[in-house]
């Protein structure tokens, strides 16, 4: 029979102080943490930025005049008069070479202020839920006895817990993604429109972009918010489905009995 493993005895107590911190920091976040926020995103869906049902608020100007056209004339034709108006072209030789940039006339091409503004108190949200999704889904990992012969029922469902949290996280890692997205996608058809300023198509096409950006903007802040809840909901009814959490249920009991608070820290 091999022999255990020997920690050091240092190691050992500075790794059992990090799990008592996962402990108490993971327990607050399903206990507090969590209704907190999803009330508070439920409160952010309500806003009047948020419940825009014209959407065409919220266009913005793609600050790209349309040119006027050229006008090609024949110098033989006799029409050459003053009361034409003409544009020349310079046929002069450019004198300097390099990459070809096209030239905004009003200046920089901005974002969708209206959107930008949204994205920018979203993307914190999605980076708290992923960083307290991983930090709960460590405490659940921790939690998972060593598997034994018998009835391991408890530990199912923690690994059930465990799956649904990296199910969140990797959806939440996605929103990200797809706001990434929308900026290049968005920046590509702009420089279509200044390259072909006449064609009406790519300016509607930006519009129905930004469109579908707030939509989905909305859209992810409720799924921010149904996680929260989820997540909450779950791991509360699953407590007393473990030996674990019976211990727990006993030990907060027998604590409110002796009047220490204490022990009505939340277990699973």
């Amino acid at each position: 029979m091999a022999s255990l493993l020997k920690v050091d005895q240092e190691v050992k107590l500075k790794v059992d102080s990090f799990r008592e911190r996962i402990t108490s920091e993971a327990e607050d976040l399903v206990a507090n943490f969590f209704p907190k926020k999803l009330l508070e995103l439920d409160s952010f869906l309500k806003e009047p930025i948020l419940n825009i049902h014209d959407l065409t608020q919220i266009h913005s100007d793609m600050n790209l005049p349309v040119p006027d056209p050229i006008l090609l004339t024949n110098s033989h034709d006799g029409l050459d008069g003053p009361t034409y108006k003409k544009r020349r072209l310079d046929e002069c030789e450019e004198a300097f070479q390099g990459t070809k940039v096209f030239v905004m006339p009003n200046g920089m091409l901005k974002s969708n202020q209206q959107l930008v503004d949204i994205i920018e108190k979203v993307k914190p949200e999605i980076r708290l839920l992923i960083e307290k999704c991983n930090t709960v889904k460590m405490w659940v990992q921790l939690l998972i006895p060593r598997i034994e012969d018998g009835n391991n029922f408890g530990v199912s469902i923690q690994e059930e817990t465990v799956a649904e949290l990296r199910t969140v996280e990797s959806e939440a890692a996605s929103y990200l993604d797809q706001i990434s997205r929308y900026y290049i996608t968005r920046a590509k058809l702009v420089s279509k429109i200044a390259k072909y300023p006449h064609v009406e198509d790519y300016r509607r096409t930006v519009t129905e972009i930004d469109e579908k950006e707030y939509i989905s903007l909305r859209l992810i802040i409720s799924e921010l918010r149904n996680q929260y809840v989820t997540l909450h909901d779950m791991i509360l009814k699953n407590i007393e489905k473990t030996d674990i959490a019976l211990v727990c249920y006993m030990t907060i009991v027998m604590g409110k009995l002796a009047g220490n608070s204490n022990h009505t820290s939340l277990c699973f």
